[in-house]
């Protein structure tokens, strides 16, 4: 599973939008974009004789660009030290998340959202919106570039993502959306960040099933989360299995 996931999600992975490109140079693929995109390294096969080498490669290919760069690195990457070498190269890691992947097949998916709440589609700015004003209640932090990238995949390839927001009335207490990842077995599951009143009740457990059920219908095989503690044990209940970590390294131009 481990090697199907490197394959087809970062090594042979496609560009995330349209207005992105995936480059192949040598023993690394990255992710570029526009400043307002997501910019990263989702692949490298290294050793300790050329890591340093290339981590300084790819640090004057984005300081050139100016924008800021993820090296997203999984706990089976190499070599052991990679991370260290990252941060000697300006890097800084954000929270460990643990990846996680389930067969939809195996999945319960008999889960409804608590009375009260139902999952509104979203779909235009007004909804996204909605969205981001939960994460950012939910996460305690600013979304950032992530509102303009989720309006423009929705705008300019909306078969790409699918996106909801939790309503309880007329207030918005979770976001979640989904990455269609084409040509590949896998969908993968982002955001999920509950309110703090809103949190036990269910509607992250509601939000993995309803998306679940969309990939399947889709024909998806796999679901695919970079979990946080916080719902790794949720998603361990309904079925997925960790496969590993990942950790992003994240560096600002000229740091």
């Amino acid at each position: 599973m481990l090697a199907l996931f490197d394959r087809q999600m970062r090594r042979d992975v496609r560009a995330g939008g349209p207005s992105s490109r995936v480059e192949r140079e040598g023993r690394v693929v990255r992710h570029v974009g526009a400043a307002e995109d997501w910019n990263a390294v989702l692949w490298s096969d290294l050793d300790e004789a050329d890591a340093d080498a290339v981590i300084a490669e790819q640090v004057r290919f984005f300081d050139g660009l100016g924008v800021e760069v993820e090296w997203k690195l999984y706990g089976h990457d190499r070599p052991a030290d990679l991370g260290e070498r990252l941060v000697k190269a300006g890097f800084v890691p954000d929270d460990r998340e643990t990846l996680m992947v389930a067969q939809i097949g195996e999945l319960d998916l008999a889960v409804s959202p608590p009375e009260g709440v139902r999952l509104v589609p979203v779909t235009d700015e007004a909804g996204v919106d909605l969205m981001f004003r939960a994460s950012e209640q939910a996460f305690e932090e600013p979304s950032g570039h992530l509102r303009a990238q989720v309006l423009a995949q929705l705008t300019d390839d909306p078969e790409s993502i699918r996106a909801f927001v939790a309503m309880a009335g007329d207030e918005p207490v979770c976001g979640a959306r989904m990455e269609l990842n084409r040509g590949t077995a896998f969908a993968s599951l982002w955001g999920g960040g509950t309110v703090p009143a809103w949190q036990g009740r269910g509607i992250y457990r509601a939000l993995v099933a309803h998306r679940a059920r969309i990939a399947a219908g889709l024909g998806y095989e796999f679901l695919q989360v970079d979990a946080s503690d916080q719902s790794r044990p949720i998603l361990q209940r309904l079925g997925f299995e960790v496969l590993g970590t990942t950790t992003p390294y994240r560096r600002k131009p000229g740091s």
